[in-house]
């Protein structure tokens, strides 16, 4: 008996001895935050995230292979607090949906008829497809039968269409498809996406500076779906109702149906939706990730700030605007006259900016009231510079200080300054008045001069009316106001009377020769030409720049790179980051003097790039980026199968009335005018296109 009892106690000894090793050599650690992430979870083990439930998914996460939202039941507040155990950041938290990235379906023309297994895969597998266009969607409906919560069908176009009210992001249907049609993305994600040389996008969203989806919005205004269309601008372009009116579409240089016909009136559809949202009295709402902790100060509240402050307080971050100005708006608001954007309507669109929780701080000047060291020193991670381009350039010719001389953009300031109550000096307005330059600027000037009550106005002009790079509707514009144009003369000197006030312009005739660097002709003076024209108030309109006098009275300002140009130097015109790494510019200050629309894109790009700097990730654009180019094959000599239709009118008020008021002086369409408008859009893809659109009842 003690004997077995001595062996039983030995032989557990020597198993505890051989456990006690095993466990050891045998050992497997487990991520205590595996559990805590499937404790959040909602357990349903369900399977629509497309792991093997809700264990495995936990893993996934903390393992890094799948987002803190991959929990297809649980909302964004589940997907924050799990984004918080793997210590990750909140924005990418947010909820996954599927997209389909090509509209185009069954209208590509066809090069050989398929006959056999009802698969996407097994279509592709033979030389990409039935249609020529070698990246479209095959339409055989593998994406929808991989879906298991019934979000996708294919269209009456032929392609997969999205039912985001049940989609969970699980990313089946991404998967299967052969093409990679479809896409699975965050918010954030859409907002940051740059056009790609891969895209399935039309020539007229490749031009836009501002790469709005152009075909989407012209095609859910055909539908009735004004919200949506709005939306859709939105995702690239938050000064809608601004751009509807100022921007000169070069959208629609490029637009298919211009080929053969007159181009959609893009951007007076644009307008349409936009006044649509205005007038409806209510906000469209306006989705924002997360807050990530993180803090930006914008500097400069015209486009290019407010675009940038916009999709940063939508991806998450705190934004605060610092402006030299009384009011927010830049340039569009202190440069474009009350008759093209009236000051109520760009106030209401502000507006929506700030209210997504964007703060601001006006009269407050770089330089003068605070530099980048101050701001370092309140906690800002990054700062972007969108400080425009305030500075005149001056003509350099005697007696262009005189009394009754003016630089164009002070002029328009100043005017609206007082207009508004900012504190404007009034300007006595002369009855013969001259505008020196060919520009927007020079055109608003003149217009504006005409509006208040001046007997003569002339427009001086050392190119001829061809050359002339203003908007040709608004040089139009000014001619049926009354306007006289005076071409190829070159100004010399500005004369003063016995009083010492701008009396007489001298300017030399000129003859065009051969182009110069811009492609045009460049102006020859002609000898023994010098002529007089009578004024008593001369404005000079002849381009302007950044003011960078900041640079010298600031700290942390000596490594900031600036061009011979005066403008703000940044080594990538995508990423737009400067020579100090958490400053970044775009807009006029990067650019010179361009387009409104063009700095808005150039916002939107900035913010990305101040995104990904917050992130940790390199800032450099994908490879593929499309930036200004075209991409290859999609831009079309000829379209067949048009049927011409007149280009919809805008209407606007008579001459004899506006020029006695600044009421806005172009006027919206009518819905039934844009309902028709969009009919002439050709929906066009990557190659495809609509061909008889325009016959298809409303």
């Amino acid at each position: 008996m003690t004997e077995a009892v001595l062996f039983m106690l030995l032989l557990g000894g020597v198993c505890g001895l051989v456990l006690s090793f095993a466990s050891k050599i045998f050992y497997v650690y487990e991520d205590p935050r595996i559990a805590e992430v499937e404790g959040l979870l909602a357990g349903a083990n369900c399977g629509g995230c497309g792991y093997a439930g809700c264990s495995a998914a936990a893993v996934a996460v903390v393992e890094g292979q799948a987002p803190p939202s991959v929990c297809v039941i649980s909302g964004s507040e589940t997907a924050a607090l799990v984004a918080a155990v793997v210590g990750v950041d909140a924005g990418s938290a947010e909820p996954m949906r599927s997209y389909n990235t090509c509209q185009g379906g069954d209208r590509a023309v066809t090069k050989y008829h398929y006959m056999g297994i009802n698969s996407c895969r097994a279509l592709a597998a033979l030389y990409g497809g039935m249609r020529e266009c070698s990246v479209g969607c095959l339409g055989l409906g593998d994406c929808v039968r991989a879906c298991a919560f019934d979000a996708l069908k294919i269209g009456p176009d032929g392609y997969p269409v999205v039912d985001e009210a049940k989609c969970v992001g699980c990313g089946a249907c991404e998967k299967v498809c052969p093409k990679n049609i479809m896409e699975i993305k965050t918010m954030s994600d859409k907002l940051l996406h740059l056009n790609q040389y891969d895209d399935r996008i039309a020539p007229c969203q490749q031009t836009c500076p501002a790469e709005i989806d152009i075909p989407k919005y012209i095609s859910q205004i055909r539908n009735n779906d004004y919200e949506g269309a709005v939306k859709t601008i939105r995702e690239r372009n938050p000064l809608l109702l601004s751009c509807g009116r100022v921007c000169p579409h070069p959208c629609e240089d490029l637009c298919r149906r211009g080929i053969e016909d007159e181009a959609v009136s893009i951007n007076q559809l644009k307008r349409f939706v936009a006044d649509y949202e205005m007038n409806s009295g209510k906000r469209i709402p306006i989705s924002c990730a997360l807050p990530t902790g993180k803090k930006v100060a914008v500097v400069g509240g015209g486009p290019a700030g407010l675009s940038c402050a916009y999709f940063l307080r939508r991806l998450g971050h705190e934004v605060t605007i610092f402006d030299a100005m009384p009011k927010l708006g830049g340039m569009i608001r202190y440069g474009i006259p009350e008759y093209r954007l009236p000051k109520e309507v760009l106030a209401w669109e502000i507006e929506g900016i700030l209210n997504l929780g964007v703060k601001s701080r006006a009269n407050v000047k770089l330089g003068r009231d605070f530099d980048m060291g101050s701001l370092v020193s309140a906690g800002y991670d990054a700062i972007f510079l969108g400080i425009g381009a305030w500075k005149d350039y001056s003509l350099k010719v005697e007696g262009e200080d005189l009394d009754g001389c003016f630089t164009g953009i002070d002029f328009l300031t100043r005017f609206a300054k007082n207009q508004q109550g900012d504190g404007g000096d009034s300007i006595k307005i002369g009855q013969k008045c001259a505008v020196i330059g060919g520009g927007n600027t020079a055109i608003d000037c003149v217009r504006t001069l005409v509006r208040l009550g001046a007997k003569e106005v002339t427009i001086v002009y050392r190119r001829t009316r061809n050359e002339m790079p203003a908007n040709m509707v608004e040089i139009e514009a000014a001619e049926h106001e009354g306007v006289k144009f005076v071409f190829l003369a070159a100004p010399v000197r500005v004369i003063a009377d016995d009083k010492g006030k701008a009396k007489q312009l001298e300017y030399l005739k000129m003859e065009l020769g051969e182009p110069d660097a811009s492609g045009r002709r460049r102006p020859v003076p002609i000898e023994g030409s010098e002529t007089l024209l009578d004024v008593d108030m001369l404005v000079t309109a002849i381009g302007q720049g950044p003011d960078v006098s900041f640079k010298e009275d600031g700290k942390r300002m000596d490594d900031l790179g600036i061009t011979r140009w005066n403008t703000i130097d940044s080594a990538d015109p995508v990423a737009l980051q400067t020579s100090i790494p958490y400053v970044f510019t775009a807009g006029d200050a990067a650019t010179g003097a361009s387009l409104v629309v063009e700095a808005i894109g150039g916002g939107r790009r900035a913010a990305r790039s101040i995104h990904m700097f917050l992130s940790g990730k390199a800032t450099t654009p994908p490879p593929k980026t499309l930036f200004k180019n075209h991409i290859p094959g999609s831009v079309f000599d000829a379209v067949d199968g048009i049927k011409q239709t007149p280009r919809v009118k805008m209407p606007e008020l008579p001459v004899d009335e506006r020029i006695k008021t600044f009421d806005e002086a172009d006027l919206v369409i009518s819905e039934d005018d844009a309902l028709e408008e969009s009919m002439r859009c050709l929906s066009c893809c990557l190659s495809c296109y609509n061909k008889d659109v325009a016959d298809l009842p409303l």
